[in-house]
């Protein structure tokens, strides 16, 4: 089970996604992205993933797409925090 939802206020617009987030459901977090980008109007995007209880590798990536693109997360949890770190911060190249 996947659920997505939006919420906005006059500050951010939060995408709240729960359940399991794998590669079925990459096409609905592009679309829910492209379309929260529109409607943000300036303010900052929220990926709220407090209640994902999985995350595969197709949907991680679009998640790290994502933050590269400006998003911002919300977590909770030792296992989504663990993926929120792994997005935001990758591990640096070596040279």
């Amino acid at each position: 089970m996947f659920r997505l939802t939006e919420h906005a206020d006059a500050d951010r617009l939060v995408l709240k996604l729960e359940g399991r987030c794998s590669a079925e459901v990459v096409d609905a977090l592009v679309a829910s992205w492209l379309a929260a980008r529109l409607r943000a109007a300036g303010r900052p995007i929220w990926i709220d993933v407090s209640d994902v209880l999985l995350v595969d590798q197709p949907a991680r990536d679009q998640l790290a797409r994502m933050h590269l693109s400006g998003a911002c997360f919300v977590s909770r949890g030792c296992l989504m925090r663990e993926v929120v770190r792994q997005i935001t911060c990758p591990p640096a190249s070596a040279e």
